[in-house]
């Protein structure tokens, strides 16, 4: 891949920039454990079924669709809340992409981006305290809003400069590029996306194994 034809870089954060898959899956289960164990187990497979999602759309179909009607247990915000602890920790501690600097020095002309699932305050709060923020020239992006919203009003807004390249690990990033119109690669290293392999052959979808193959 010439990836030094691209103006523009788009990183997803969990599994591509950060080893943050685990620390989130298992702050799911944790946070939904007031419920049951067969509850918080069922809002993980939904978790790592829908990889690149926000955990509010997450938590809201776990209080609507998994959890029985009349139930006790946390609120919406309570769960946000635990959850957000949990997640801020490990993020704060997981590994980096070891490649992400020597990616960085190969395109010092190209605009990057984090595109994210994850909340955008805590990502912001996050790159920052790891002094990983002023890599991501063209700004660092998370829910609330979804990944095709953030997409369609960086590149209306001329932020987004193409040809551009969105790296991630989830069919919700490839489905999110393709809507965009942005070329895309997956990135395998620590995806949780049990059927990458025959979800990237079937789509044609260029692999790297981390974003050091990307240099």
């Amino acid at each position: 891949m010439n990836i030094e034809r691209y103006k523009s870089l788009i990183f997803d954060c969990d599994g591509v920039v950060l080893n943050s898959n685990r620390v989130k899956t298992r702050a799911f289960y944790e946070a939904a454990l007031p419920y049951g164990e067969a509850a918080a187990m069922a809002l993980v497979d939904h978790h790592v079924a829908n990889g690149g999602i926000s955990r509010y759309q997450k938590f809201a179909h776990f209080l609507s669709r998994i959890v029985p009607q009349g139930a006790d247990g946390p609120s919406l915000d309570e769960l946000l809340e635990v959850y957000g602890s949990k997640v801020r920790e490990g993020l704060i501690s997981c590994e980096a992409d070891s490649g992400l600097i020597a990616l960085r020095e190969r395109t010092p002309w190209t605009r990057w981006f984090i595109v994210s699932g994850g909340d955008q305050a805590e990502l912001r709060e996050v790159f920052s305290e790891r002094e990983l923020d002023h890599l991501f020239d063209g700004g660092i992006f998370g829910s609330p809003d979804t990944k095709d919203e953030i997409l369609s009003r960086e590149l209306q807004a001329g932020k987004i400069i193409r040809p551009g390249l969105f790296i991630g690990d989830s069919r919700y990033d490839h489905v999110a590029s393709v809507n965009a119109g942005l070329d895309f690669v997956f990135v395998r290293q620590w995806t949780e996306f049990s059927e990458w392999n025959s979800y990237c052959e079937n789509q044609k979808i260029e692999v790297a194994a981390s974003l050091r193959d990307l240099t």
